[in-house]
């Protein structure tokens, strides 16, 4: 019989396989250099996503897996478009079963990257929104 996951076990393994908008940007100002992975529909990608991330819709994300290179131990952060989408969840499995080690999955994503006020590209060019008061601090 497995004994039971501890409440630490729990959450050390969360924080191990999630970030958030803040703690990725953090890490990308900070010269870390994760893959970014959005795994939206084309539509919703040229709606806008993350400034550098690499783009391959979740259903070709295993027949398109050789683009994220063969380093399988790279740091991968993957997102859909927020949290009532599991699209990220089904894209960090699907690269878990590849052999990737370093996957991520974006808490909020997209939604909580632009909703924090984090640049975002379109084919409009790049922007920013005003943080929204209900998920950062707002700008003095």
């Amino acid at each position: 019989m497995t004994p039971p996951l501890s409440s630490t076990d729990f959450f050390s393994a969360k924080l191990r396989f999630e970030t958030d908008p803040a703690d990725l940007a953090a890490d990308r100002a900070g010269g870390a250099s994760p893959l970014v992975l959005d795994v939206r529909s084309t539509e919703a990608w040229r709606q806008g996503h993350i400034p550098g991330a690499l783009h391959i819709p979740g259903a070709e994300l295993t027949a398109r897996a050789d683009e994220l290179g063969t380093d399988r131990d790279r740091a991968v952060v993957v997102y859909c478009w927020g949290p009532g989408c599991n699209g990220s969840t089904r894209a960090a499995l699907s690269l878990a079963t590849l052999g990737f080690t370093a996957v991520r999955e974006l808490i909020g994503g997209f939604e909580y990257w632009a909703r924090e006020g984090f640049l975002v590209e379109s084919h409009a060019g790049r922007h920013r929104q005003s943080p929204d008061p209900l998920t950062a601090p707002a700008q003095t």
